[in-house]
């Protein structure tokens, strides 16, 4: 690992959106909190928004109206808790938790709605991360690649913001075909804050999550570590389970092929890209030998958040539909009504076996989507594990097609670092450093603060 000259004066501070769009807010002061004017708060509260600001109501009685920010300092050894926090929002795992964080509350109202905000250092933000993303207990040498990838993704998100206004939530490609929907989602310009709680940006849950001691060393060993290339930091993407290979960075967003974030056999030894239809139904049809291919139990149970343990068929898994079925949930996600759906064919796929373009045929439409988010949502009540699946079509006596029949490989959507493979290759003896060398190659190590 390299020193490069410091481009951060010290370790930065960031603030993280954990509830936005609420029209209450139920909370706790866990240890007293002190507003700018000196005055001290503990216990439960409560706010609400309200047409001109938010109302704050404590054991006291109402405190505030009409007030648009609040922000609360910990005293020594203080935390806030928070009620109701959604994870997994718009996922198969969605949910709500109770979650207890340090650091500064603010609280900002405007619209009519409320946003609650943790303002925190970046590696205290880290140590959360990394145990709310996969589990505190995971081996030390993954948890360490997770950090420097993390902090790498943050700071590159956050100075690429800096430098031009962030690309929206959604981003349309024109194809010059009509029938055509091309989507891709990054990360939203948040404007309130520099990043949210949840799988949209990064699994953030507070201390909730930190369970053990080798989080915070995984965060303190690598503190001011970042992946580099080309004196640039990476943009380090990751996903639970690239199912046997990575895919390029372009196949799920922008068309712009990053060095770094090219598709790699997730194995000691090379598998070729699955490059056609023929290959794409051998791939999800067997197991090959790849680091994310694991069938010990126990070593899943260590790493991986109790809710993604509910996800046991992740490397390979099979979605079966009724015509009628899949009919009613195209028509609710995409708005459009295909009549009776014919076939599914895919167009174009990365070397991951993932779908990029997918062809929806029916009797009133034909549209193409993409990209591997865009089908995903498209297909499911909630999202596909991924878009690397195939399909056969089961047919009625008049030959129609009455079951759809999805065989698919991995979960999420394949760029990057495969986490469950990473936690593998950790419990095999690999280091941090040989973990972000395979999954980010051609990229570096500098430590860019102290």
């Amino acid at each position: 690992m390299a020193n490069a000259d410091p481009i951060f004066a010290q370790e930065p501070e960031i603030k993280v959106g954990v509830i936005e769009g609420v029209r209450e807010l139920k909370c706790r002061f866990n240890g007293p909190f002190r507003l700018d004017d000196g005055r001290i708060f503990t216990g439960p509260f409560a706010v609400q928004a309200g047409a001109d600001g938010m109302i704050f109501t404590d054991q006291a009685g109402p405190r505030f109206d009409r007030q648009q920010e609040l922000c609360f300092r910990p005293g020594q050894g203080a935390t806030f808790s928070l009620m109701d926090v959604t994870i997994g929002a718009r996922f198969h795992w969605e949910r709500k938790q109770q979650q207890t964080f340090r650091g500064d509350l603010l609280l900002n109202a405007a619209g009519g709605t409320l946003t609650a905000i943790n303002r925190l250092r970046l590696e205290d933000y880290l140590t959360s991360v990394i145990s709310s993303e996969m589990s505190a207990a995971a081996p030390l040498e993954m948890l360490k690649a997770h950090a420097v990838a993390s902090r790498s993704w943050l700071m590159a998100m956050l100075m690429r913001r800096g430098k031009t206004t962030e690309q929206r939530a959604e981003r349309r490609e024109a194809s010059g075909h009509a029938g055509e929907i091309i989507r891709w989602y990054g990360r939203e310009d948040h404007t309130r804050f520099d990043v949210c709680a949840d799988d949209h940006c990064q699994r953030y849950q507070g201390i909730t999550k930190i369970i053990a001691d080798q989080a915070a060393q995984a965060v303190r060993s690598t503190r001011g570590v970042f992946l580099v290339h080309e004196d640039e930091i990476c943009d380090a993407r990751y996903h639970k389970a690239c199912g046997g290979r990575t895919d390029n960075f372009e196949n799920t967003w922008e068309e712009t092929p990053i060095a770094y974030l090219s598709s790699i056999a997730d194995a000691d030894v090379p598998h070729d890209p699955v490059g056609t239809e023929a290959a794409a139904q051998t791939w999800v049809r067997t197991r090959p030998d790849v680091y994310c291919n694991t069938a010990d139990a126990a070593l899943l149970r260590r790493v991986l958040p109790d809710f993604d343990q509910e996800t046991a068929d992740y490397f390979r898994w099979r979605i079966s539909y009724g015509r009628e079925e899949l009919e009613a949930i195209l028509a609710e996600k995409s708005g459009i009504d295909f009549g009776s759906l014919q076939s599914l064919v895919p167009v174009d796929r990365g070397p991951s076996g993932r779908i990029i373009r997918l062809r929806i045929e029916g009797s009133k439409q034909t549209v193409t989507v993409g990209k591997e988010l865009e089908i995903r949502r498209w297909l499911s009540r909630s999202h596909l594990y991924s878009s690397a699946f195939c399909v056969s079509v089961e047919r009625d006596a008049a030959g129609l097609p009455a079951r759809f029949i999805l065989d698919g490989a991995g979960w999420g959507h394949g760029v990057g670092m495969c986490q469950i493979g990473a936690a593998v290759m950790a419990a095999k003896g690999h280091r941090a450093e040989a973990i972000l060398k395979h999954y980010f190659r051609c990229a570096e190590l500098k430590k860019l603060y102290d």
